[in-house]
Order: structure tokens, then C-alpha cells, then sequence
């Protein structure tokens, strides 16, 4: 066009999960990229759906969420974690977890407050912050464990630190942040002003016995968290675009301000639907051992290949280190196995600073069976 016009985003391009997903499709390759499962939601969850847009609830939904769902996710958490979030105050229901993250981020950043986040990071945190005015400060984790260096986190913190976000279980690397973990940040943010961003949006999808360490269950950080969660990652359902924030009232209130202006409300017979599912709680106490399985079923498929890997912890991704295959640059290799080998991953590289190659990629595995054994057919062939 002819208008002149200054981006308030120059730098964003097409999603990396945008270029590779069409190149999958291009191609004929099996799509191991972006996080979606490829088999069907629970049947009973889709008929108490249709049952709930017979009985008409197809109107705007009240602007938090109906507030029976709000109820049932307040008794859910009380269940899992023994603490206590009021559904009419500090609940409420989203346009999935990428919205409540925006959201958060809108109604508390504003210009030259700073963003501490940790790379490889979910690529939606950095734009947001951009887009109001916000400065995000990096902190680029060791590829060999991604563990958090506290006291660098530390040193990062100054006058202007307005939010810090982690990711737990965090996407790409499959790392849980542990107890000890979450107890340093506490410390760290003793006597601050900082708020927590918490994205947890795989809390239900942890390995080997480890535990969901979740904001909520710190009481110096629970009184300073936004902590976002999915249905959509949770019910195998990401076309839903259905998730929820938690937050103290005060932190809700502002979270609201944004949150009725941006959707206002979200799906309403979907709503009505999870309130029943999500009370019958093997719904989603399963899917550690059910994506476990996956898991094990992929790492056992691919250890003779040339690939390296450390178990993924949690979410459903692997990460395979490509090092003693190719010196080539990650997303070159990425799309070099979608055309010549048909199998699509996500290259790290475009989630770090300065897209850092730590030669590895990511693969999904909350596929079929069926898909898991293809995949792992062509990569063993590598």
C-alpha cells in the first residue's frame, strides 16, 4: 500500500510451526512438528458438546466463563494441590492458553518494563512483550540439561524487572522444574514487586514419577502468579482453544480489563461440556502413564539411530540431538528431512538467542502408534 505505515512488530515474522507445517503438507511428510495430537478427542466429551448446544447453550457465555466451570476447575485444583482459588475471583476461562498468556502480559506490562524469560522459549512471549512497549531480557539455558542458573537470574534483576515467565513442564526441552527449583525462585522474589507469569499448560503430562511443581503451591509465588493452563493440550483438542488463568483477585481484576475487550467469552457449549468431564478426574489423571507410553515407545523405536537424546521429562515432545549426523545448521536440516526423508520437526534454533544452534530438533510424539512407528522407521534410516 501507499500509506505509510511504522510496524509495531518489524521484526515478527511467520511462525516457524506456520512454515514447517506447510511445508509437511507440500511434501507428503508425517507431520512430528507442531504440538497437536493426531487422534481423536474422547467421544464422551465431544457428545456432552453436542448435548450441551441441543440444550441451547450456544450465546455469549458470561465474560470470566460460566461459572460452574469456574467451580469445578477451583475443586480440581483443591484436589490435586490443596490450595484454593475463588471461581468468581480469581478464575477465568480463555480463548486457550496463548490468550491468557497475552492477556497477562497486556494488562501488567507497559513501556520499558523489563520481561526476564528463558530460551529456547514458546515464541508468543516475546512478541507480546514488544507489542506493549515491554523489554524482554533473555536468559539462553545450556542445552545439556536446561537447567535455570538462579544467581544469573539474580544478576539480571533490576529496578525495572516488571514479570519474569517460566514454562513447566517447558516446551521445547521437556524439562519439569523441580521443588528446589520453584523454592529458589520464591527466595529470588522475596520483597519484590515482580509478578510471575507461569505457563503450565502440560501440567498433566509428566514422566517418571515426577511431580507438577506448579506457582500455586508456593505461597510467595501464588500471591504474585498468573498461571495459565489448556484444556486443548489436556483433552487431545487443540482446535478447541480452551484454557484458563489463575490468579490472586487483584491480579484477576486487571487480567479481566484486558481479557473483555480482547474476547470477551469464549466457547459456550464447550464450557458447559468440560464441567462435567473434567469432574471425573481419571479424565486427566491418565495421561502421564498414556503419553509415557509414547514416549517409551518412541526413544525404544530410535535408540539404534544415529540421533542423541535425553528422555523428555514432561509435555509431549522429544528433542534428538543431530550432532554426529551433520554440521548442517538446524532449520536447513529441518527442511532438508521434510523434502528428502518426508518426516517434519521443529528446529530449536528459532527459539533461542540469536537462533543459537544446539544441533537439535523437536519432535511430537502424541501420535498414533501407527505414526510413532513410520517416523521412527525413517529417522533409524538417517
Amino acid at each position: 500500500m501507499n500509506i505509510p505505515f511504522n510496524s509495531k512488530l518489524p521484526n515478527v515474522k511467520t511462525t516457524i510451526f506456520t512454515v514447517i507445517g506447510k511445508l509437511a503438507t507440500e511434501y507428503s511428510a508425517i507431520n512430528l512438528s507442531q504440538g497437536f495430537p493426531n487422534f481423536n478427542t474422547s467421544k464422551e466429551l465431544i457428545d456432552l458438546v453436542t448435548i450441551s448446544m441441543l440444550n441451547g447453550n450456544n450465546q455469549y457465555a458470561p465474560m470470566p466463563g460460566i461459572y460452574s466451570l469456574r467451580e469445578a476447575i477451583s475443586q480440581k485444583i483443591e484436589n490435586l494441590y490443596s490450595v484454593t482459588y475463588n471461581p468468581e475471583t480469581e478464575i477465568t476461562i480463555t480463548a486457550g492458553a496463548t490468550q491468557a498468556i497475552f492477556t497477562a502480559i497486556a494488562a501488567c506490562i507497559k513501556k520499558d518494563d523489563e520481561v526476564i524469560i528463558f530460551k529456547p522459549a514458546y515464541d508468543c512471549y516475546e512478541p507480546a512483550i514488544e507489542l506493549f512497549g515491554g523489554k524482554t531480557v533473555p536468559i539462553q539455558l545450556d542445552p545439556e540439561g536446561f537447567k535455570i542458573d538462579w544467581q544469573k537470574v539474580k544478576g539480571l534483576i533490576s529496578a525495572k524487572t516488571k514479570m519474569i515467565i517460566i514454562n513447566t513442564p517447558h516446551n521445547p526441552s521437556g524439562r519439569v522444574l523441580s521443588y528446589n527449583d520453584m523454592k529458589q525462585l520464591e527466595a529470588l522474589l522475596e520483597n519484590s514487586n515482580i509478578l510471575l507469569l507461569s505457563d503450565e499448560v502440560y501440567e498433566h503430562i509428566i514422566f517418571d514419577g515426577e511431580k507438577h511443581q506448579t506457582a500455586a503451591l508456593f505461597p510467595g509465588l501464588a500471591e504474585r502468579a498468573l498461571i495459565t493452563f489448556s484444556f486443548g493440550k489436556t483433552f487431545h483438542n487443540t482446535g478447541w482453544k480452551l484454557g484458563y488463568c489463575i490468579a490472586p483477585a487483584e491480579l484477576t481484576k486487571e487480567f479481566r480489563k484486558v481479557h473483555q475487550y480482547n474476547v470477551f467469552s469464549v466457547n459456550h457449549p464447550m464450557q458447559v461440556a468440560l464441567t462435567h468431564y473434567i469432574k471425573t478426574p481419571q479424565n486427566y489423571l491418565e495421561l502421564s502413564s498414556f503419553y509415557q507410553e509414547k514416549r517409551d515407545l518412541f526413544l525404544s523405536l530410535v535408540k539404534d539411530s544415529r540421533f542423541e537424546f535425553t528422555p523428555s521429562k514432561g509435555t509431549y515432545f522429544q528433542l534428538l540431538n543431530f550432532a554426529t549426523i551433520t554440521d548442517e545448521y538446524d532449520h536447513d536440516f529441518a527442511v532438508r528431512l521434510i523434502k528428502e526423508k518426508k518426516i517434519a520437526s521443529i528446529p530449536v534454533s528459532e527459539f533461542n538467542i540469536n537462533n543459537y544452534d544446539s544441533k537439535v530438533l523437536r519432535f511430537c510424539f502424541a501420535k498414533t502408534d501407527d505414526t510413532i512407528k513410520r517416523a521412527a522407521e525413517i529417522l533409524c534410516a538417517i
